[in-house]
């Protein structure tokens, strides 16, 4: 199914403004969906990638540097509004912060960090809107089953590039100029 054969909901941006303190609100396919900030291990696995990312990729700390890498913010794509876990961008394709409170220039990479109650929405609806949109790039990180699944984006489907678990290396495109441990991401 796709957004020419999907029901569309109206969702409006003043529904995200008034969605509860303490939710995170997306519009997905017309649709509001509401969920809760992260648990406990889901914050320590998108803090722990932020940060093995964060100092080779943005700050160039040995690695190559080009990156910008944010965690939790708007993206706007037409009208779903998402929030991925963690997004980055090559600093050619987005050399300033926009003056908005969302993004419109699709990311190269992102990652969603399983929850219970995000799991479906991020492995079907976001995924397919993330391939339709040109991310070149997607990690699924599952802080319970300890595993990390990588894809790239060819042509608008995803082939899976890498899955690893428990304490394997990490060195997957589009960052795989380092190496880091899959298991540095659980508490």
């Amino acid at each position: 199914m796709n957004r020419m054969t999907r029901k569309l909901g109206k969702a409006t941006y003043q529904d995200i403004l008034d969605a509860p303190e303490g939710m995170t609100a997306e519009i997905i396919y017309g649709a509001l969906h509401t969920h809760p900030k992260p648990a406990p291990r889901h914050a320590v696995a998108q803090y722990e990638l932020g940060g093995e990312l964060r100092g080779p990729f943005t700050k160039g700390r040995g690695g190559p540097g080009g990156w910008l890498i944010l965690s939790e913010v708007e993206v706007r794509f037409d009208s779903d509004i998402l929030v991925p876990d963690i997004t980055g961008w090559r600093r050619e394709r987005l050399s300033e912060l926009p003056e908005t409170n969302w993004f419109e220039i699709a990311p190269d990479w992102v990652c969603e960090i399983h929850s219970p109650s995000t799991r479906k929405l991020d492995q079907i609806d976001k995924f397919e809107i993330y391939a339709s949109f040109g991310v070149k790039h997607l990690w699924f990180v599952d802080p319970e089953l300890r595993t990390l699944v990588a894809y790239a984006n060819h042509d608008g489907s995803w082939m899976t590039i890498a899955t690893l678990k428990d304490d394997d290396p990490v060195c997957v495109a589009p960052f795989d100029a380092v190496t880091f441990q899959l298991d540095d991401l659980w508490a």
